[in-house]
């Protein structure tokens, strides 16, 4: 037996199968995002990160990158979740917390600043005093991937701690908001593997489309609404506006039971 109490070898963190070993035998968050952390298991993405952080943008130079896989940020009672997609090559790589320190974080943390659900509108660095009340940010892959874009490999390989990170909430969690297209296809399965019932077909995504899945065994019922991701793209064209994102939240903090938790 090994110090886990399971028989035979532990897959080292470069391997394929360490996510899947690993994730579902931590006993709490602060465990698997320690074990998250340690993860190499996708070479390209490794090859990546780290790549990236050997010749950061100029406006970094002076600054040591993260270069490892992301974990989750915000509190283990969290009832809304806030999943995105990866880490930024130059945001969450970089400062080591999810959508921390890129334009897109920088619009997310405002809105949720703006709902009552973030201690302050910006987010820099982890030492920075942010604090996310009831809220809690991941994403289906914890590594940056070039172009923005995991391959479906990736998303395969990284699952198991997101499905274990949602069994970890589950208890408290009831809402999940989804941040673009690409996570709302990543996501989906995940939720399916946790536990929860998912509709047949899968409805399509879409800016805020709600899905509300059945409360399964110890599972209670969660709902998931999608929302335009807050890249650029979306909000230099218009297409996601702040007010569009503050008001998706708020729906979202309603449903979840959180009303304005950071307004006292």
């Amino acid at each position: 037996m090994n110090e886990s109490g399971a028989a035979g070898p532990q897959p080292e963190p470069g391997d394929s199968a360490f996510p899947a070993f690993h994730a579902g035998r931590c006993g709490g968050l602060a465990e698997l995002d320690a074990q998250v952390v340690r993860c190499r298991a996708c070479p390209r993405l490794v090859e990546w990160r780290e790549e990236t952080a050997a010749h950061p943008r100029a406006a970094f130079r002076d600054q040591e990158y993260w270069a490892r896989p992301v974990p989750g940020f915000g509190p283990a009672d969290a009832a809304l979740a806030v999943v995105g997609l990866a880490p930024a090559a130059h945001g969450g790589n970089r400062t080591g917390r999810m959508f921390t320190g890129d334009a897109s974080g920088d619009f997310l943390f405002a809105a949720l600043h703006a709902v009552g659900l973030a201690s302050q509108p910006t987010a820099t660095h982890p030492g920075d005093g942010l604090e996310l009340y009831g809220v809690r940010v991941t994403a289906p892959v914890h590594c940056a991937p070039p172009e923005n874009k995991p391959t479906p490999a990736e998303r395969r390989t990284c699952r198991p701690w997101l499905s274990a990170e949602l069994a970890l909430l589950a208890p408290g969690l009831r809402m999940v908001v989804v941040l673009g297209a690409f996570g709302w296809q990543a996501l989906l399965p995940v939720l399916g593997e946790t536990g929860w019932p998912l509709p047949r077909p899968r409805p399509a995504f879409g800016h805020g489309v709600r899905l509300t899945l059945p409360g399964a065994g110890q599972l209670r019922e969660l709902n998931v609404l999608g929302s335009y991701h807050p890249s650029q793209r979306n909000t230099f064209t218009g297409r996601l506006t702040f007010d569009m994102l503050v008001e998706l939240l708020a729906r979202a903090a309603g449903l979840a039971g959180l009303g304005r938790p950071g307004q006292g």
